[in-house]
């Protein structure tokens, strides 16, 4: 019988929102109106003409792509944290 330490529950979790806000972040990113030479411009984000200020639709992605964002980098440093102090529960064997 194996015993699983108590501590692999919160790195799973996390780990979990990792992968999830990563896809999430990619393509809130793809998703932003191109401004010249773009990532965005690979999916025809070019044609769109300029039509002077940003929309009301831009502004909440940009939004949410800053919040999506600070949770990936949170997750990140909650894993550097997790791993850091409880080394023995990263290691398989």
């Amino acid at each position: 019988m194996t015993v699983v330490p108590l501590m692999t529950w919160p790195i799973l979790t996390l780990q979990v929102i990792l992968i999830l806000t990563s896809i999430v972040l990619a393509l809130f990113i793809l998703l932003h109106k191109g401004r010249g030479g773009g990532m965005s411009d690979l999916f025809g984000g070019g044609m769109s003409t300029s039509m002077g200020g940003t929309s009301v639709a831009e502004r909440n992605l940009d939004r949410l792509t800053i919040v999506i964002g600070v949770v990936w980098l949170a997750s990140i440093l909650g894993l550097l944290v997790l791993y850091r102090y409880f080394p023995e529960v990263g290691v398989l064997g």
